[in-house]
């Protein structure tokens, strides 16, 4: 499986199973272990206590529980031998004279390691503290000076680790566990685990279910996951589980990094399992960013690795026939700078908010009078605009200060210069339309360039006149220049040097170009009547162009923008991981064959990326020299802050 790239292919399991019959819930934790082998799971977690059952209360004192718990549990430790998989199971374990509720860590026949629960709660309906001792209690000191008492426990003729103190580590991947109540508790186990260096935490748990409660432990592993940059792997029990006072509905849950990337169907019947991968490389970039993750460790944790079968070395390396990797369980929208369809509105609101304050807290500090914008008819005009007046509109200053300037060019389409000019009478803004076909013939002329050779320089010469079109016009009327340019063009570095590349305030410099067109979709959905809303759905359809080329016969546009580049989803999606993650191109093209799987080939993503890669690296020096504009996503390109990268990198 494409563990080069840094995935780990886990499972949350909810087996069948009945109240103190041992035998059959290990049966049942079996099938789901051959299960688990044949999707190619790396690590299986069954709930707490699953050998048993949670819900066995004073049974638990019984020796024959106890005796039959354990003699279960050495079978299906037995059944795993031979099998490329790490299985956790919860079972009850006497330990001289105290029980404690645990965690079983085994793979090929051994167990490898067993991890107590700390917290017990004893309110309401749980009383474990009748039934169970706390992990803590095998500590010599208290938990922030971890020291063992009992380090090893003899288990079936072997010493096996024993502790709270316990990290798990393969060649790939570190795991820890803690079990139910830790996770609730004001100092979770999984905080300390993962800043020793655990990436992913996986609970055994058994809470229970009321009304709410299932949002409410969504929001909690979420979090948790983000807190601490970790997967988290949430199971817990059926209803198998006796429901004299109490109903468990066989939660599952698996979050990355404040993420919950799969959840389980809940009140399932029959036995449940939900399978997705970790990302540890990404969570391992993160914790890397945040120099304050490894600042705080303290205490001694004992690492015990493990080596699952598939990651054997030599004549040990035995691999499972049934075993098979397949392409990977999670998904990646193809989008991943836009948000989630629930979340859509407070997420454009936020966009908005950012961009006009931003502008207006310039605004105000220049004391300008008016704010000056080139309008072309485009998406990143359109939102310029439409953000300019919004920022007008908070300051209480009259929209008549907002210089809307259309320049119509060799290129400029009648579509374009429609949808500008009605943009600007619909928003009430002030209106100058200054032609430059007169002036570019002129300056080609001027240098002594042919104006049929229409080459770089016949599309530059006329997108430096337009910005000193602006400039000049921003002096006039003591105002600023509000720049239209994008994110992703930034990133390509598809802008003209002091051209449109230059600007006074760069409303839209933190914004990328799918962003730019859901924004303006946003507006005209949920901002504005009528009117301006069919122009804006139409500047929406219009092809992204400079309009720097001479249109087609019929006048239409002739220069498309993403015919020379490539599709700005493709960039977008390559820019948001290659900057929030600094993934290896590799990578990044693995994802985005998954995510645009049937919609461009390999062969095509390959190409633009490469086409990104050249771009983005051979253009920084645009960007050294970026003016101010607001932080809008989570990744930025400003050479003041998220990227500060040399101009002369020489890349492979």
């Amino acid at each position: 499986m494409t563990t080069s790239f840094g995935y780990v292919r886990v499972a949350a399991a909810v087996p069948q199973m009945r109240v103190a019959n041992c035998q059959y819930n290990a049966s049942e934790i079996k099938k789901q272990i051959t299960e688990a082998v044949q999707e190619g799971v790396q690590v299986v977690c069954f709930p707490e206590l699953s050998i048993t059952g949670y819900t066995c209360a004073d049974l638990f004192f019984t020796q024959q529980l106890q005796k039959d718990a354990l003699c279960a549990l050495e079978k299906v430790c037995a059944f795993t031998r031979n099998l490329p998989i790490i299985v956790l199971v919860g079972a009850p374990l006497k330990v001289d004279n105290n029980l404690y509720n645990c965690a079983f860590v085994m793979t090929d026949g051994e167990v490898v390691g067993v991890v107590p629960k700390i917290n017990l709660p004893n309110t309401g309906e749980f009383y474990e503290k009748r039934w169970f001792s706390s992990g803590r209690d095998v500590l010599e000191n208290n938990v922030n000076s971890i020291r063992p008492r009992i380090p090893t426990i003899e288990l079936w003729g072997n010493d096996v680790p024993f502790g709270i103190d316990l990290l798990f580590a393969t060649k790939d991947y570190s795991f820890g566990i803690e079990i139910c109540e830790d996770l609730w508790s004001p100092l979770p186990a999984s905080t300390q685990l993962a800043i020793q260096g655990a990436e992913i935490i996986f609970n055994l748990s058994s809470s229970n279910c009321v009304t709410g409660k299932h949002a409410f432990r969504q929001r909690m592993i979420t979090q948790q996951s983000a807190r601490v940059h970790c997967g988290y792997v949430y199971t817990s029990s059926g209803i198998g589980e006796s429901t004299t006072d109490i109903v468990f509905s066989g939660s599952t849950y698996i979050a990355e990094n404040g993420e919950m990337l799969e959840i389980g169907e809940r009140f399932q019947m029959a036995s449940s399992m939900i399978i997705t991968e970790i990302d540890v490389e990404r969570l391992r970039i993160d914790r890397q960013r945040n120099t304050n993750f490894t600042h705080d460790k303290h205490g001694h944790y004992r690492h015990i690795q493990v080596a699952p079968l598939d990651e054997a070395i030599g004549d040990e390396a035995i691999k499972c026939e049934a075993r098979s990797e397949g392409p990977l369980h999670r998904h990646f929208t193809k989008t991943p700078f836009l948000p989630k369809k629930k979340d859509s509105d407070d997420y454009c609101e936020d966009v908005l908010n950012l961009q006009a304050n931003g502008l207006l807290r310039r605004w105000q500090h220049t004391k300008a009078e008016s704010l000056v914008i080139g309008i072309s008819g485009g998406l990143d005009s359109t939102l310029a605009l439409i953000v300019s007046v919004f920022a007008a509109d908070r300051l209480g200053y009259n929209r008549s200060q907002i210089i809307g300037v259309t320049m119509p060019g060799f290129g400029t389409s009648d579509r374009t210069y429609s949808n500008a000019i009605q943009m600007m009478e619909e928003l009430g803004v002030s209106m100058h339309e200054i032609p430059i076909r007169e002036m570019a013939t002129q300056h080609l002329s001027d240098i002594n360039h042919d104006i049929d050779n229409h080459d770089i320089t016949y599309e530059n010469a006329q997108a430096r006149i337009r910005t000193l079109v602006l400039m000049n016009l921003a002096n006039k009327y003591n105002g600023l220049v509000v720049g239209t340019g994008d994110m992703s063009e930034l990133a390509l570095g598809w802008a003209t040097y002091c051209g449109d590349h230059m600007s006074m305030y760069g409303v839209n410099a933190g914004v990328p170009k799918t962003l730019v067109r859901y924004m303006v979709r946003y507006a005209a959905e949920n901002l504005f009547g009528d009117r301006l809303r069919e122009i804006l759905m139409d500047v929406i359809d219009t092809p992204v162009s400079p309009e720097l080329l001479p249109t087609d016969e019929d006048g239409n546009i002739a220069q498309i923008t993403e015919d020379k580049v490539g599709p700005y989803e493709l960039h977008d999606f390559f820019m948001y991981y290659y900057l929030r993650y600094g993934f290896t191109r590799e990578k990044i093209a693995y994802m985005a064959s998954l995510a645009f799987e049937g919609q461009y080939t390999e062969e095509v993503i390959n190409h633009w990326l490469n086409v990104f890669m050249r771009r983005f690296f051979t253009q920084q020096f645009k960007r050294s020299c970026l003016p101010d504009g607001p932080k809008v996503v989570g990744v930025s390109l400003s050479p003041r802050g998220d990227l500060r990268m040399p101009s002369d990198v020489a890349i492979n």
